[in-house]
């Protein structure tokens, strides 16, 4: 079984939809998949495949309701299993530390080819353990310059505990990771690969455990919701600081062009996958899940596989790219819309943009007036 941890450090890229589509995927290759919401607190994910909300899931097994089996419900997609969230439950941060290690033993002994965990935004140290039950978590980032940041921060989280893993807290190492800890600061400006050599004068034994760890770490990236090919180069930033500062080679495992049709599909209840196969978002999921059934499994007791896929990436960008341009080119060839009406549909959007904007600053400014008067709103 492989388990792949999704994340994304904050919200807004898309990183569930994804989660859901990829799943659906595996599953339409004939893998059996488990699909779990992590989003404890915020649960959503059922949305994104299109079911009601379950009885059974993750918060009525903490709370002692169902076993861990019976919070496991069936979907409507071939092989596709689903563990879903609940919104009344607080947080992974709320679990105790006896929940914690009998949700990650029950994870680990699924009956699956694939687990899927959808994992909930930040970076508590809950996320992180859940990131690290797999060498091949997936980071979920988009081409702004606050996903990017965010997701390398991610990663770097990520690392750090990976390092605080493996040293004894009686040892010296750890001991001087704790010194470093009363300045924050200078501890993020610490390149990881510098600070390794600091900590291996001090704890060779368990410095040779971590640089062991490290070399099986393989996290993996996914760019989605690019407008412009160029925005594929934040991929190629992100791994130069991964390679740089964190000492990690991240495996690309595609990019994913932003579509209008997703929004379609959402409004519709169907997964993106379901609703238009043959989309262009669609088909970077069926390119990513062919990737993913390429990987072989990995864990942090052996060697891990070394791959560079960035180059590949570039290519499917342009593909991509002019299959979105080559659809507006073919309304434009066949008629059915003319470059005119392209241009004053935009401009007849932006002005009804303006409009809208114009209205909300209107109520905005009667309800802070009907607040001031002392009206209940």
């Amino acid at each position: 079984m492989q388990i792949i941890p999704v994340a994304s450090g904050k919200g807004g890229v898309g990183k569930s939809l994804l989660s859901a589509n990829i799943a659906i995927a595996l599953g339409k290759s004939g893998k059996k998949v488990i699909l779990a919401d992590l989003d404890l607190g915020a649960s959503n994910l059922h949305l994104a495949i299109g079911q009601q909300a379950p009885k059974t899931g993750l918060g009525t097994y903490l709370t002692g309701e169902t076993t861990f089996e019976e919070s496991i419900t069936l979907t409507d997609y071939k092989n596709v299993s689903f563990i879903a969230g609940d919104s009344e439950i607080p947080g992974l941060t709320a679990l105790s530390i006896q929940q914690k290690n009998n949700l990650f033993k029950e994870f680990q002994s699924c009956n699956c080819d694939y687990l899927i965990l959808d994992l909930g935004a930040g970076t508590h140290l809950t996320i992180l353990d859940l990131f690290l039950l797999s060498p091949q978590g997936i980071l979920v980032t988009a081409p702004t310059v606050t996903a990017t940041l965010n997701g390398y921060l991610f990663l770097k989280n990520v690392v750090f505990r990976l390092m605080y893993n493996s040293f004894k807290k009686d040892s010296k190492a750890y001991q001087y990771l704790e010194q470093l800890k009363t300045d924050s600061s200078s501890l993020q400006r610490l390149y990881i690969p510098k600070l390794t050599e600091t900590l291996a004068q001090l704890d060779p034994e368990n410095t040779a455990i971590f640089q062991q760890r490290m070399r099986q770490f393989k996290p993996r990236l996914i760019l989605n919701m690019i407008q412009d090919p160029k925005d594929a180069d934040k991929a190629q930033k992100i791994r130069r600081s991964c390679t740089e500062y964190l000492g990690i080679e991240l495996e690309h495992l595609g990019v994913v062009y932003h579509d209008p049709m997703q929004d379609v599909a959402l409004s519709s209840r169907l997964p993106i996958t379901i609703f238009k196969p043959q989309s262009i978002l669609s088909q970077a999921v069926f390119r990513i899940t062919d990737r993913i059934l390429q990987t072989n499994e990995m864990c942090f007791d052996e060697d891990g596989l070394p791959l560079d896929t960035f180059q590949k990436i570039e290519s499917e960008v342009a593909e991509d790219y002019e299959s979105k341009m080559s659809y507006i080119e073919d309304l434009i060839g066949t008629g059915a819309v003319t470059a005119s009406d392209l241009a004053d549909t935009i401009k007849s959007q932006q002005y009804e943009i303006t409009q809208l904007r114009k209205e909300n600053l209107l109520l905005k400014s009667k309800l802070v007036k009907a607040h001031s008067q002392g009206y209940k709103i």
